[in-house]
């Protein structure tokens, strides 16, 4: 047989990529989708302003941004108080997650992070040719830093710490993680993914950076798509030591953030106060998200993030169905849970009316 049309000889994808887990989606239904409340986004548009100079960037899209994404850098390094060389930037922090794992990760060596956690970790870890370790949460549905320092071998390259927990929306404080970077090796990466950082309790939040300088085998993860509702525009930027940076940075393309996301971060971070009210709603959002969940008798996580979480197990699928019939799509984890994002004007409403048909059985 010709070698051509041999499907023997066709090309083959490595062995591991089989294994690697599909990226969960909201219920299908026939139902329209009035509210979308699976994919923790923003409830509000871009800015005026970002979305004038998004417009700008795309007029010069027959120009390739800054190297780098240079002028990005420099922005952030102004906003977040660190030198240049201490940060970097990508199509959004799950991108840079990938980088950092393919300049770090061994072939076969260990990724430890919490479970239930975010969902792309062990796409990730798998696609970068790593072993994911993954480690039970504890009873408050939180990481358990003492089970995961103890998880920690002599093929262990890097440790995933997701605070806020996605999609628990369990948190931990600046002393929790001083006490954990204490217990791992200097040669083990910890990468701290921040992504719901904006929506941390008072009592827990802190800032990260300042355990930079004491510990340099720590990342800092951190996106434009959450409380900057930049979700579509794929920004998310690093912070770390000049080496983790140099290194990361050998690995990724030149051009790591398109123009019209360079455009978009920038403005935003000149915004502050469009960030700050978005927080403000997402915040008023969760609380009466959780009314209405704990008045139908659900029971509801006290997270820290623009979601909430609704552990009922085998009950999961059945709340998740009842909340799709009504136009509500919601992000279910089979016999675990069901995730809510919040923020959204009258979207607890809607889900206190869904839940009260349901009971009714109206």
């Amino acid at each position: 047989m010709n070698s051509i049309t041999d499907p023997h000889t066709l090309p083959r994808p490595r062995a591991g990529i089989a294994r690697i887990p599909v990226y969960s989606a909201a219920l299908p239904g026939a139902t329209p989708v009035l509210f979308r409340a699976s994919s923790n986004e923003a409830a509000t548009a871009p800015s005026a302003a970002v979305v004038a100079a998004v417009t700008t960037a795309t007029q010069a899209g027959n120009r390739y941004p800054a190297l780098h994404g240079a002028d990005l850098i420099a922005s952030l390094a102004a906003s977040v108080g660190q030198p240049v060389g201490r940060i970097a930037v990508g199509d959004g922090s799950l991108s840079l997650l990938n980088y950092l794992l393919l300049a770090f990760l061994e072939p076969g060596h260990r990724v430890v992070y919490a479970w239930r956690s975010y969902e792309a970790y062990p796409i990730c870890v798998l696609t970068c040719g790593g072993e994911p370790a993954a480690v039970p949460l504890a009873a408050d549905f939180g990481h358990d830093l003492d089970a995961m320092a103890a998880a920690i071998d002599d093929t262990t390259d890097v440790v995933i710490l997701c605070n806020p927990n996605n999609p628990t929306g369990m948190a931990f404080g600046a002393d929790a993680l001083a006490d954990f970077l204490a217990r791992v090796p200097s040669h083990v990466l910890v990468v701290l993914d921040e992504a719901y950082r904006d929506f941390t309790g008072p009592d827990l939040a802190f800032e990260a950076t300042g355990f930079l300088e004491q510990h340099p085998n720590l990342v800092l993860l951190r996106t434009f798509s959450k409380a900057y509702a930049l979700a579509g525009l794929r920004v998310g930027y690093l912070v770390a030591s000049d080496a983790i940076v140099a290194a990361v940075s050998a690995v990724l393309p030149p051009f790591p953030v398109a123009a019209a996301g360079v455009a978009a971060a920038v403005t935003s971070l000149g915004e502050p106060e469009v960030r700050d009210d978005l927080v403000h709603a997402v915040l008023a959002g969760r609380e009466a998200m959780t009314e209405v969940l704990v008045s139908a008798g659900l029971p509801v996580v006290p997270g820290n993030g623009n979601f909430l979480w609704i552990p009922l197990g085998p009950a999961s699928a059945e709340l998740a169905g009842r909340l799709r019939e009504a136009g509500i799509t919601v992000r279910l984890f089979a016999g675990e849970g069901v995730r809510i994002t919040v923020g959204e004007p009258g979207l607890a409403e809607a889900v206190g009316r869904a839940l009260a048909i349901a009971e009714t059985g109206a």
